[in-house]
């Protein structure tokens, strides 16, 4: 049985205390070869940075998110027995790659004077990973007291806590893990839609004349793994849509559309509007490739390295990240010698059970 969808209310929703860029080195260099130029983080901080310094929790974003953590996490607020939601501060970071603010796909390359677009080079979870680093050293952050995240901001943390153990006192990963076969598959779908758009153009396209029906479809295709097949069973079944003009009445037309395909298609068009197709491709590139383990001679030898009081989540329903790969590496990671407990959420929202349901993922953060 699912938790009842609860929702939060956060301590806060105000913006930001303040909200800035942060310019990367120079050249910054990426661990598959190439260079980012003149590139810049944008990052959010919410509250104040005490005198100690020790009070920041980080709060890494998913896909679509942004250092805006207010807009789509507010919960994370009023996470009283996880955080002090009077005494830390909060800091949310734009990846590179992302049409949020930092350097990505739509912004200038110092070489040639124009958009990066599709020549924008492959950027991966260590890469993201230790530009954060360089702005918490800007900020004077040597260590964080909580460095959180879900989706693929479970996989920034986990980067975080190998690349960095000392640097993090307790690491919580969501729905995170090496995305196996069907993920991997799944987002090369994704991909394709984007690219067979007419209007894709090689990447090429104009800010007025995006690949919209190929980014609709990349983000429906992404929408079906998000949730689970008990959820839109109870949600929407084969009811008829009724959002036309003409809606049909007989539930075995065959040119009848469902409500399904009404909400996805909502999905798709939404996501048009806030989001980039090249940022889209490089994200979920560095999803693919996401493995802490490799450069090590074992993978007991990375999952060693942690140093920080680390939990995994695990979401019973969650199909792209199913809980039973998260478990494993908590249990990697115990074995490794470092200090690690598996939680599950029972939800049948599927992966996306952190944002749906943030009351029960909170309480069994507490525990």
């Amino acid at each position: 049985m699912s938790t009842a969808p609860t929702q939060v209310e956060p301590q806060t929703t105000i913006p930001p205390s303040f909200e800035g860029d942060f310019a990367l080195p120079g050249e910054f260099p990426l661990e598959a070869g190439g260079v980012l130029r003149g590139a810049s983080l944008r990052y959010a901080l919410y509250g104040e940075v005490n005198t100690a310094r020790d009070n920041v929790v980080l709060v890494c974003h998913a896909l679509s998110g942004s250092a805006q953590v207010h807009e789509w996490w507010p919960a994370i607020f009023s996470a009283q027995g996880l955080v002090d939601p009077e005494k830390d501060a909060f800091l949310g970071i734009n990846i590179p790659g992302s049409c949020n603010g930092s350097t990505g796909p739509s912004c200038i390359n110092p070489a040639s004077g124009k958009p990066y677009r599709a020549s924008f080079p492959l950027v991966q979870i260590p890469d993201i990973v230790h530009s954060q680093a360089l702005l918490l050293d800007s900020l004077r952050i040597d260590r964080v007291k909580l460095a959180i995240g879900a989706s693929i901001g479970g996989m920034q943390v986990l980067e975080w806590a190998i690349q960095f153990p000392t640097r993090i006192a307790r690491a919580v990963a969501i729905g995170a893990a090496p995305l196996g076969a069907m993920g991997l598959g799944l987002n090369h779908l994704q991909r394709q839609a984007i690219m067979l758009d007419p209007a894709w153009k090689n990447g090429e396209y104009s800010p007025d004349a995006p690949p919209r029906h190929g980014l609709a479809l990349a983000r429906e295709l992404a929408v079906c793994s998000y949730k689970s097949g008990e959820l839109f069973c109870q949600r929407y079944g084969r009811k008829p849509d009724r959002s036309g003009e003409d809606p049909w009445q007989d539930a075995g037309l065959s040119a009848g559309r469902f409500d399904v395909s009404g909400y996805l298609d909502h999905q798709g068009e939404k996501f048009n509007r806030r989001f980039d197709a090249n940022s889209y491709l490089a994200i979920t590139r560095a999803m693919d490739l996401f493995d802490p383990t490799r450069g090590y001679a074992t993978p007991s030898q990375a999952w060693g390295r942690i140093r920080a009081r680390t939990t995994l989540v695990g979401i019973s329903s969650d199909w792209l990240f199913p809980p039973a790969d998260v478990a494993a590496i908590a249990k990697q990671i115990t074995a490794a010698g470092a200090q690690c407990e598996y939680r599950e959420l029972v939800s049948n929202h599927g992966h996306d059970a952190f944002l749906a349901e943030p009351q029960a993922l909170l309480e069994i953060l507490r525990a």
